[in-house]
């Protein structure tokens, strides 16, 4: 056994690729932090939302531009059938002419495109800014995943090897003939049954790691990712009053911004549709050239042109502006109502989570250890029976498993509080 051992020590040392190829395998380390700041960069679905602020971008200046001037060339009477120019016919003269038409808007329209430009841009900044934050708390609660999978496996893990230590007690308390053969089997069994949990484990974190990849722009084929913060972090303080948490909330949340902002684009687009409804004037200025065997001379020309707004006055517009207006304000009564519920209920599941997990550390944690260590001492001595030892160790299975919970649920209750509020308010 120990000379297959150093062979395959040796086989491993003798190929470099070997060593590379498991260095590729391993999970790349990250903390929490780290993990949030590289999805902020490179996630997919954020790059394609921060577009949307060029697209904002070049409405504005799309906005500001002036209508342009309009040239025309003319040139009539011309003797390209050859019918010729004689004081008998009458025909001619020739005439070359060049023309330019200037409109000029009214009603302040270039201002007002402007301002619902710039207003526009305001929306995408406060839709870019939520949807980053969403995304801080999806990974966030990524990474919880794979912290509680870590421990729900490190838990299985070492469950599985106490077992296996009392199987080993056990097939030696067999051979001086202290047990019967069925102890041993029943304390096998349990071995197998938490090796079977182990299994389970590892592929809950597999697939917790494979959920973290696209948030942080990275594909499957990808090295995985492993979340090196501890899962567990001491309780902070209480969080602050349900009234400041609200009135923080009305203040940061960027998508409460966003429907502000686009209240106030419909403003300005149903100032802008009024002024679309006032005609706007073209004033043009010709130059006229006549030649020809009656006539000869220069000319010029002054032009205005007015459309008459008999049916068109841009009502439509008028309406559907007005429409959006009110639409946007019912919105932002909604969503306001909206946030001081969610906030209400985040504070409410952190203040929970807060006690739960403050409980477990003072009333379950001490005893169950103390209980699984003395009942397999006295087990040991032959004092009690296997199904005391299994029916501790099931206990302080369960009790760490709801502790790891509680630890994940507190971590996801912070993340989701400061999701609502829109900013870290807790220490």
């Amino acid at each position: 056994m120990k000379v297959s051992v150093w062979l395959t020590a040796a086989a491993i040392a003798a190929f470099p690729g070997s060593r590379a190829i498991a260095a590729q395998d391993a999970p790349t380390g990250l903390t929490v932090q780290q993990a949030v700041d590289e999805a902020v960069q490179k996630n997919l679905s954020l790059l394609a939302q921060r577009m949307s602020l060029s697209v904002a971008d070049a409405a504005v200046i799309t906005a500001r531009l002036r209508p342009n001037p309009v040239l025309t060339g003319d040139a009539d009477g011309l003797d390209v059938l050859g019918t010729g120019f004689s004081p008998e016919n009458g025909a001619g003269p020739q005439q070359y002419a060049v023309r330019v038409d200037v409109p000029f808007e009214r009603g302040g329209k270039r201002e007002l495109r402007t301002s619902l430009a710039g207003q526009a841009r305001q929306v995408a900044e406060a839709q870019f800014a939520d949807a980053v934050r969403r995304l801080k708390q999806d990974v966030t609660l990524a990474c919880v995943d794979i912290l509680e999978a870590k421990a729900m496996l490190q838990l299985a893990q070492d469950n599985f090897h106490a077992l296996e230590q009392l199987v080993q007690l056990n097939d030696r308390r067999l051979s001086s003939g202290a047990i019967p053969e069925l102890e041993v089997t029943r304390s096998r069994v349990a071995m197998l049954q938490y090796r079977s949990s182990v299994r389970s484990a590892e592929l809950v974190l597999a697939s917790a790691r494979l959920k973290l990849l696209p948030l942080l722009g990275r594909t499957a084929v990808d090295r995985p990712v492993d979340i090196v913060d501890p899962l567990g972090l001491p309780p902070a303080a209480q969080a602050p009053d349900l009234e400041s948490l609200q009135q923080a909330a009305r203040l940061a949340r960027p998508d409460l911004a966003a429907v502000h902002y686009d209240q106030a684009r419909t403003q300005a687009d149903v100032r802008l549709q009024l002024a679309q409804g006032k005609v706007d004037y073209t004033v043009g200025a010709e130059y006229r050239r006549q030649q020809g065997v009656n006539a000869r001379g220069n000319l010029l020309g002054v032009f205005v042109s007015v459309p008459l707004p008999f049916f068109n006055r841009n009502q439509g517009e008028i309406a559907r502006a007005s429409a959006e207006r009110d639409k946007a304000g019912r919105s932002l009564t909604a969503l306001e109502n909206d946030l001081a519920s969610e906030v209400a209920v985040a504070h409410q599941e952190y203040e929970s989570a807060r006690t739960l997990l403050a409980d477990i550390e003072r009333d379950l944690l001490q005893p169950t250890r103390e209980a699984r260590a003395g009942t397999v001492y006295v087990y040991q001595a032959g004092a009690t029976s296997l199904l005391d030892v299994l029916d501790a160790q099931r206990a302080f299975n369960e009790t760490m498993a709801t502790y790891y919970a509680a630890q994940a649920t507190y971590r996801r209750a912070q993340a989701r509080l400061a999701l609502a509020v829109g900013k870290d308010v807790l220490p």
